[in-house]
């Protein structure tokens, strides 16, 4: 979709996955799926620590952000539009999170045993990863090289994070 001036439209879910903070936050996630799977190594173990991280992770840049807010105003933006700004601001870390914790879910109910959900939620990090790279050096270029190697170099953040889990486990 564009708009007069030939400049994309962005969707609501554009604006939450072309943040940093969904970036860090499906990096986050797949550091804390290395950390949880190799200690208990259960999915509902790697589901409540993901879980419980992405939400302190959020609330403490809430925090952070409207701190800042607040600051750079001298408490002009008020209290509330602050927090709601950045809570707005910092909602694709949690977003994000809802395919690892999904597929974890998946692992707690059954669906898939223990370490496989935990190594599924990992690839699936990595494979979001490489898609918002691509997706955002799609934003402004038309070259599928420079697309490419966004989303490989995006990806490999995940991609460090599953070597990682392969020699900590192994």
């Amino acid at each position: 979709m564009s708009d007069d001036d030939g400049l994309e439209v962005a969707t609501p879910v554009s604006r939450i996955l072309m943040t940093e903070e969904a970036v860090y936050g499906l990096i986050l996630v797949s550091g804390m799926l290395v950390i949880s799977g190799t200690n208990a190594g259960t999915a509902l173990n790697a589901l409540v620590t993901v879980a419980l991280t992405v939400i302190v992770f959020f609330a403490a840049h809430v925090f952070a952000g409207a701190l800042a807010r607040l600051a750079a105003s001298g408490g002009r933006s008020g209290i509330r539009a602050s927090v709601g700004s950045a809570a707005r601001q910092t909602f694709g870390l949690l977003f994000v999170s809802i395919v690892p914790l999904t597929i974890l879910l998946l692992g707690t109910l059954g669906v898939f045993d223990d370490h496989r959900a935990i190594w599924l939620a990992l690839i699936a990090n990595t494979i979001i990863l490489g898609a918002l790279g691509w997706w955002a050096v799609a934003r402004w270029s038309t070259h599928w090289t420079a697309r490419l190697i966004g989303a490989l170099i995006t990806a490999s953040f995940g991609g460090v994070l599953v070597l990682l889990k392969a020699v900590v486990t192994h």
